[in-house]
């Protein structure tokens, strides 16, 4: 087996090429093994196996910086890059990350769990290394989903007018980037990706300019006459008009051709580069090449029978509410970033096709459309992860908040996710959201209570609302403590409070204490006077607590004149992944670390 015996990119250079397919079949069987236990992103990196062997065989990682944008598409980065061993501790407690993370290896040279950043810190690394005369290519491996990220076409405007040695692997897997058709097109694509044929253009321009007075205008005659041809046969793709040089298409899984192409990438120097690979997601486990949406993240499941145990849960249950008001609001649209299943807007998307719109991976635009639909009249809902609601921070001030556009924001995934780790927490909304004047925050602690705030959100209120969920099942027997009122108090008796919101209201509610549960995250005059009845308050809170919820009811009590005892927990760092139960656990949010704070104080 040749994979257990890769310690570095360096023991990859050593197996014969003929010998590459072999260790491409192992690296399937140990993607399908491996994260049928630990659960992942599958179908993304069963598509760029050979691409990623191709280019640990041509490229010296780690003095060539390799950035996988997004990151989840790096798990066979990982095993060629000394971390095989590691590999079963995938997402688990203090094993792999599920994404790119500096602090992991060496081999990962920057952070990447969103998507549409790895061109932009790509370039800047090229540049530093230019600044400080260091040798290394910069490669980046993209996806053609990421690119229709905005931050994607910002960086290859900067890039395209660079020298930089730059290599962009576009990992093409869904859409046509290039307009080439027909078999003189594919074989001048063949001719134009072998390096026999860059070294021969390079030397006859080289000798050519150096033959006195007629050597350069017929070297640049030249040029123009293979361009003019080259566009009436190739039809010229926005990345040359950019000015990168272009490599392509070629068979993403073909591991002879893909580690040509790269040889012949890396001959090219001084000007950044495109290769254009085609893939197909999935590739090799026949339940994710056929369904390749249905396996991009998945939990475990049973590998041998392609089985993933599905639960309902608060991404559903929107799923279904919003269905259920659309039919009576014609006026209702729904809007996702490419995360169609992910936010449970598969049956709306199918029910009311004319008012969905995916708008790919590109948050800012979507907020900035929204708010656009809302200004004639329409009630746009937003569906998005917490921590990809993070870049658009700026469109939700501007174009929604300031004019009070009636935009609904649904943010699943908000406080601790689990297994996906940093980068995509949802720890920090509450504390932005609500530095925003006018924003009506919503934190429902079962689907009953999101169901009936989505409705309030939607019919009831004005301005930017925003409801916040999180990647959980609801618990069994779950009452609904909202009917318009914004918060909730229970057993008034004792004279200690538990103050909280959304889930952590349901491990507060087995304490022995007295519990407020904040619907809203809105702290009033008339909430205040009702906590001042209490003689010590004890705030826990999902999310980040600097200019958290509770910081905010501290300030607010202290200058109401509370002379009582005030106790906040929160999270004051970035959460790692493990699993959320022991996560809770850790900065003491569970039901026992609750019982034990107030009753220790």
């Amino acid at each position: 087996m040749f994979l257990k015996e890769i310690k570095s990119p360096d023991d990859l250079k050593k197996i014969p090429k003929n010998e590459l397919p072999q260790l491409c079949d192992e690296i399937r069987s140990e993607l399908i093994s491996t994260v049928s236990n630990t659960g992942g992103h599958l179908a993304s990196n069963l598509g760029v196996v050979e691409l990623t062997v191709a280019l640990h065989s041509v490229f010296n990682s780690p003095e060539d910086s390799v950035i996988f944008d997004v990151g989840h598409q790096s798990y066979v980065h990982k095993m060629l890059t000394g971390r095989y061993d590691q590999f079963a501790t995938l997402r688990k407690a203090d094993g792999l990350s599920g994404f790119m993370n500096p602090n992991e290896s060496i081999y990962d040279p920057f952070i990447s769990g969103h998507s549409s950043t790895s061109l932009s810190s790509g370039f800047g690394i090229a540049k530093a290394n230019s600044m400080l005369d260091k040798e290394g290519r910069v490669i980046c491996v993209i996806g053609d989903g990421a690119l229709t990220g905005g931050l994607a076409y910002e960086a290859l405007n900067n890039i395209g007018r660079s020298n930089e040695n730059m290599i962009i692997i576009l990992n093409d897997n869904k859409m046509s980037i290039s307009k080439n058709v027909g078999a003189m097109a594919k074989y001048l694509s063949d001719v134009r990706t072998r390096s026999s044929y860059i070294n021969t253009k390079r030397s006859v321009k080289i000798k050519l300019n150096k033959v006195p007075l007629i050597g350069r205008p017929l070297s640049r005659l030249i040029e123009k006459t293979k361009q003019a041809l080259k566009n009436v046969i190739l039809k010229q793709n926005m990345f040359e008009a950019l000015g990168f040089y272009y490599l392509g298409p070629v068979d993403g899984h073909d591991i002879y051709k893909m580690v040509d192409v790269f040889k012949s990438a890396k001959e090219i120097s001084n000007m950044p580069i495109v290769v254009h690979a085609v893939t197909t997601k999935g590739k090799g486990y026949d339940f994710a090449e056929s369904s390749p949406e249905s396996y991009h993240g998945v939990s475990s499941f049973n590998y041998e029978e392609g089985v993933q145990s599905i639960s309902y849960g608060y991404s559903e249950a929107f799923g279904d509410a919003i269905c259920e008001l659309a039919e009576k609001n014609n006026k209702i649209c729904a809007i996702t970033a490419a995360m169609t299943d992910g936010t449970g807007l598969s049956k709306f998307a199918e029910m009311y096709p004319d008012r969905f719109f995916d708008v790919g991976i590109a948050e800012q635009h979507a907020v900035t459309f929204a708010a656009g639909l809302a200004s004639k009249g329409m009630v746009p809902i937003f569906a998005v992860y917490s921590s990809f609601l993070q870049r658009a921070f700026d469109q939700i001030i501007h174009d929604c908040s300031i004019i009070k556009q009636h935009v609904v924001f649904c943010i699943d995934r908000a406080g601790i996710v689990g297994r996906d780790g940093a980068t995509h927490n949802g720890l920090f909304d509450a504390a932005f959201l609500s530095e925003i004047p006018g924003v009506s925050i919503f934190a429902p602690s079962n689907y009953s209570e999101l169901k009936e705030m989505l409705n309030v959100a939607i019919n009831e209120r004005d301005g930017v609302c925003a409801i916040r969920y999180p990647r959980l099942v609801e618990p069994k027997n779950a009452e609904n403590h909202y009917n318009g009122n914004h918060y909730y108090i229970k057993n008034v008796t004792s004279s200690k409070i538990i103050v909280t919101y959304g889930n952590l209201f349901n491990l507060a509610d087995k304490t022995d204490y007295a519990v407020c549960k904040l619907n809203e995250l809105k702290i009033d005059d008339k909430l205040i006077s009702e906590l001042n009845k209490f003689d010590e308050i004890y705030f826990f809170e999902e999310g980040i607590e600097t200019g958290g919820i509770g910081q905010i009811l501290a300030s607010k009590m202290l200058k109401a004149g509370y002379k009582g005892k005030y106790n906040l927990t929160a999270i004051n760092e970035f959460v790692s992944h493990n699993e959320i139960d022991a996560l809770l656990k850790k900065y003491m949010l569970d039901t026992d670390s609750m019982n034990r704070i107030v009753s220790e104080e």
